[in-house]
């Protein structure tokens, strides 16, 4: 292949030796990216699983009133690290790692573009996370200021603090690195003919989510610098009391937390997008006008970060902008659901695992969405905010979102990735009893928050006892639902029955007309590029 011509010196021969034989230096000094894409998703898959862990602790504190299980401080410090591991740990590896195993195939590339630096920006992941893991058992242990480290509060953590800068710094690195590499080798690798309006839609999100990512990871990396000198060397950006202002960490802190949710999510439409058309045997509806809605909300997700922010105290005129332009963003995620509902339409579908998460998620991350409009609503968002009805709405979003939108994936490619098929029936009871546990886990959660339970709290008020009781059976049923995707990718990977081209092909091959007007012309799907 043509392309191949500039990847010189990586392919060495063991690079892409396929047998057995795969000792610890063959893992660790990988440069292929099938072997560099199923690393991130396995360490991905371990903290989906330690992540887990801290949210069920979280539940079990909250079943009842009161302070049963854990002391204030430690429910503080699960609140802020199951949120860290879970979006830097578990959802933000995952994609990069489906990304590593199918950009290079669906583009044509015989490889990433930097394959050296693929296998670095990977195993800084691991030290990162035993850092920042490590600081649990650190005097005065680990960071309990929330996810969003908001001083004066998150200065208050005691030695840990600088390993919880620096694992963050190395989180950013790791995620500089993979977005260069996506960016080049889409740009770069792409096979004679493949333009790209001809991308499958997987790689046009993800080309936009790297720039994303590239725009954004600074500015977090500078901010959480700040709070470093704020705390060690004397300065004062965010105390008042030597000329700072905490709500300035806001501001730069959300102009990185906001497009960070759509770096969580843009991947989520493309997979999406990928399995709708081939369980529906149609192709995809309005393919460019997906692509210049993934754009748009892009842009947009850079003008709406004070929307996390409407009672700070800000002018007027700031909410009035900020609620108009988060209204906007609602727009083209409407033409996405739109488009996916449009290509179901009198499709000739079917129902494996793959296309059930994926129908879940069109419909509960929709109603994610629905409640994001009502948090944009500034005069409503008083009422809101910070109670567990935004804990409802971004969980609605990432879990049936971002997570579903994994597993997804995860049935979806396997066939492909191991040779085996994974066994469907274990497949729909996970499917089954997450999509139970979401709703279960999650639903009541809105109505606890309208009623005005306040969110990061160990203990509340006697009125959410029933919900909060209903919520922690969904967490739990949620939580051990997982063991059968864990048990199931376990087994497809050692062996099970042979997986054919239908798999993963979906049309390919299977020439259909559907004779009511208007015609539909007989099709193919187009053969994967190899």
């Amino acid at each position: 292949m043509s392309t191949a011509s500039h990847t010189t010196d990586h392919a060495t021969d063991h690079d892409h030796d396929h047998g057995p034989a795969r000792g610890l230096s063959r893992w660790l000094l990988t440069t292929n990216h099938k072997d560099i894409g199923t690393l991130y998703l396995l360490f991905s898959l371990l903290m989906f699983f330690i992540g887990g862990a801290m949210a069920l602790v979280i539940r079990a504190e909250l079943f009842q009133p009161g302070l049963q299980i854990v002391d204030p401080y430690f429910f503080n410090q699960m609140t802020t690290l199951h949120a860290l591991v879970m979006i830097f740990g578990a959802v933000m590896p995952a994609f990069v790692g489906l990304a590593n195993w199918l950009l290079p195939m669906m583009v044509g590339a015989p490889d990433m573009a930097l394959p050296r630096m693929n296998n670095w920006s990977f195993w800084i992941m691991p030290f990162a996370f035993t850092l920042l893991l490590s600081t649990l058992f650190m005097p005065g242990g680990g960071p309990a200021g929330g996810w969003t480290l908001y001083p004066p509060l998150v200065l208050q953590t005691g030695s840990a603090f600088p390993f919880v800068i620096l694992a963050i710094h190395m989180m950013g690195a790791s995620s500089i690195m993979g977005a260069i590499n996506i960016i080049a080798t889409i740009l770069n690798l792409r096979a004679p003919g493949m333009t790209l309006m001809k991308m499958p839609l997987f790689v046009w999100t993800w080309l936009i989510t790297a720039f994303l990512l590239i725009a954004v990871m600074p500015v977090l990396a500078g901010t959480v610098t700040m709070l470093l000198t704020d705390k060690f060397f004397g300065t004062s950006f965010f105390s008042a009391a030597g000329g700072g202002d905490p709500v300035m960490f806001q501001h730069i802190f959300w102009f990185f937390g906001h497009p960070e949710v759509y770096i969580m999510i843009l991947p989520a439409f493309g997979v999406i997008s990928q399995i709708i058309p081939t369980f529906a045997r149609k192709p995809l509806f309005g393919y460019a006008s997906m692509v210049y809605a993934t754009a748009s909300i892009a842009f947009l997700s850079f003008i709406v970060w004070a929307h996390h922010m409407f009672t700070v105290g800000m002018p007027l005129a700031g909410e009035l902008f900020f609620m108009y332009a988060t209204m906007l963003i609602a727009v083209p995620t409407g033409v996405k659901v739109f488009n996916w509902v449009s290509t179901m339409w009198r499709g000739a579908m079917t129902f494996e695992t793959p296309m059930l998460f994926a129908i879940a998620f069109v419909i509960l991350f929709t109603i994610g969405g629905f409640s994001g409009l009502m948090l944009a609503i500034a005069p409503a968002d008083f009422q809101y905010q910070d109670t567990y009805f935004v804990v409802a709405h971004f969980h609605y979003v990432l879990v049936p979102g971002a997570v579903f939108s994994i597993m997804a994936a995860a049935y979806y490619w396997l066939p492909k990735w191991t040779g085996h098929m994974y066994n469907e029936k274990l497949g729909k009871l996970h499917f089954w009893l997450s999509v139970i546990g979401v709703n279960v886990l999650f639903f009541p959660q809105h109505f606890l928050g309208l009623a005005g339970m306040p969110r990061r709290i160990p203990d509340y008020a006697l009125q959410f006892t029933e919900f909060n009781m209903v919520s922690t059976v969904g967490a739990f049923l949620f939580g051990f639902s997982q063991l059968f995707f864990l048990y199931n990718v376990i087994q497809t990977i050692r062996g099970g029955a042979k997986a054919t081209d239908q798999v993963w092909e979906g049309a390919e091959g299977l020439e259909w007309t559907l004779s009511s007007p208007p015609p539909y012309h007989t099709f193919t799907t187009a053969p994967e590029i190899k």
